[in-house]
């Protein structure tokens, strides 16, 4: 009896661990998400791709050549290797489908050169209210009067 109560307190707080890491992984797999759209819309990824590449390309190279002729037939643009041809294609061809997209402008409809303000029919007027200093500065009676110290 005693075990069977202990196995469903397990069970219960793995139960509520496990709801936890699942909400923590949700929170984290959103931003990965946001990280992995930046990073295409920014390009960043034909950067990631050529540092595979220029990487992959100097190990190889180390493997017939001193250290100066590998860095140098990595990086001089003559040698280039599969993958850099390919990062070149997928580069050229994203710029090509970006040329297109700016001929494709959106148009205002035409506006007309004379504009007619109409009032409405009804409105309400105000009174002038007169609040200059020579109206609220007048100087007091003289005398006094009397009736209203009584």
């Amino acid at each position: 009896m005693k075990d069977m109560q202990f196995m469903r307190r397990i069970l219960r707080l793995d139960w509520r661990t496990a709801k936890r890491m699942i909400s923590i992984v949700f929170a984290r797999s959103r931003k990965y998400l946001v990280v992995a759209v930046l990073v295409l819309t920014t390009g960043m990824h034909w950067a990631a791709l050529q540092t595979v590449a220029w990487t992959t390309m100097l190990a190889n190279n180390l493997r017939t050549q001193s250290v100066s002729e590998a860095v140098s037939k990595t990086f001089d643009g003559e040698h280039p290797c599969p993958l850099c041809k390919a990062i070149a294609t997928g580069k050229k061809s994203e710029k090509k489908s970006e040329r297109v997209s700016p001929t494709m402008k959106m148009e205002c409809p035409l506006v007309a050169n004379r504009f007619d303000l109409i009032s409405p029919k009804s409105f309400l007027t105000f009174t002038r209210l007169e609040l200059s200093a020579d109206s609220s500065c007048s100087r007091p009676p003289v005398p006094p009067p009397r009736n209203s110290f009584v």
